[in-house]
């Protein structure tokens, strides 16, 4: 989400020897021939070499999150048509394996120009899990996949549909010589809106026409565990502690949190500006993030939330805009003199937030 959460996840894994993996979206991160991301304008290369300079414990696992056609922006303003795009969703995974990422999700459920049925999607996977795997051997470079959908629902998959798609992989995987792929996305009832978590999970509440999240889940790892496959669930952000607590148990075996970390990095930023007589950045900071309109997809139909709510719920998207750097280092200049270190605040804000995964998720080391 920043450079400050991509080095307040290193810190943790190295600190604690617990295995942490950044997942890059490639609208957050992507190869040079992309114009990189959104994330302190890095290319592919660039993050990876960032990482891996400071990553002194080899604890941080470098992900491609969602790759596949049309999950750049630039491939839908272009409006590829499917061979153009899958093909660019080719380059751009190969410069993962340059760069040495170690996981790749295979994820080709976007289609601007038509929606796909589940075949059809399980065919895009097999051609880019066979392209990739492939490049991979000739690089003579070490990679993990992961497969599922981008689809955020609040709902949990069928048992059917989840063992359909595994099925299919597998045998196409056994048949090519491939390996299988190490985890599965599945939809585990959470649903990021604004800034809450509204999915079934963690709703006291039961949701009509869905089984309970405690009941359909466990079904859900047993046949995941009958294929000796990794369950990651998606969408975490903002979990009570009692449900991320019920992940362990339930035997979830790895999570993806994103837009929380980023709202802590917001809010902290936010407030030492204002709490440090420096209002008029604040306000600044905050225009220009709700400008961005970076807010929209994150709002409910009924929404109550504020400008300042939306600006706040936007703010890690600007975050590398020349504005919003212009604004951070007046900032900073005007802290330090009060003794402040700016960068620290807003690091150690994105660690409070990260460290409360790792020890619901018994990942911290007990002192």
């Amino acid at each position: 989400m920043s450079v400050h959460c991509v080095d307040a996840a290193i810190e943790l894994a190295n600190e604690h020897e617990a295995p942490l993996i950044l997942i890059a979206s490639r609208r957050q991160i992507d190869g040079e021939e992309f114009g990189g991301g959104y994330v302190n304008h890095w290319t592919t290369e660039q993050f990876a070499e960032y990482v891996i300079e400071r990553d002194k414990k080899g604890k941080i696992l470098l992900a491609r999150d969602h790759g596949g056609p049309w999950q750049n922006n630039s491939e839908k303003e272009a409006g590829l048509g499917l061979r153009r795009a899958m093909e660019s969703a080719k380059s751009s995974y190969l410069t993962d394996l340059q760069s040495g990422f170690q996981i790749l999700h295979i994820d080709p459920s976007v289609d601007i120009h038509s929606k796909p049925d589940i075949d059809e999607v399980l065919e895009r996977v097999s051609e880019l899990y066979e392209y990739c795997w492939r490049e991979a051997q000739a690089l003579r470079q070490e990679v993990i996949f992961e497969i599922g959908t981008e689809e955020q629902s609040g709902s949990t998959n069928s048992q059917e549909e989840l063992s359909y798609t595994l099925n299919a992989v597998q045998s196409f995987c056994s048949k090519n010589r491939l390996p299988p792929p190490s985890f599965v996305v599945i939809q585990a009832g959470t649903r990021v809106m604004e800034t809450r978590n509204i999915g079934s999970f963690d709703s006291p509440v039961r949701v009509a026409n869905e089984i309970p999240a405690e009941i359909q889940l466990p079904k859900m790892i047993e046949i995941c565990n009958s294929h000796q496959i990794f369950m990651k669930a998606h969408n975490t952000d903002y979990l009570s502690d009692d449900g991320l607590q019920w992940h362990p148990r339930l035997g979830i075996h790895a999570a993806n949190v994103a837009p929380e970390f980023g709202v802590a990095e917001t809010r902290a930023l936010v407030e030492c500006l204002e709490s440090n007589a420096l209002g008029q950045l604040s306000e600044r900071f905050l225009s220009l993030s709700f400008q961005s309109g970076k807010w929209d997809k994150w709002m409910l139909p009924e929404t109550k939330a504020t400008d300042r709510d939306r600006g706040i719920i936007a703010g890690h998207y600007v975050f590398a805009a020349p504005e919003c750097v212009e604004i951070k280092a007046e900032a900073a200049r005007s802290l330090a003199s009060k003794g402040v270190c700016l960068d620290s605040v807003l690091k150690n804000a994105v660690k409070t937030s990260i460290r409360r995964y790792m020890r619901h998720f018994r990942l911290e080391k007990l002192q």
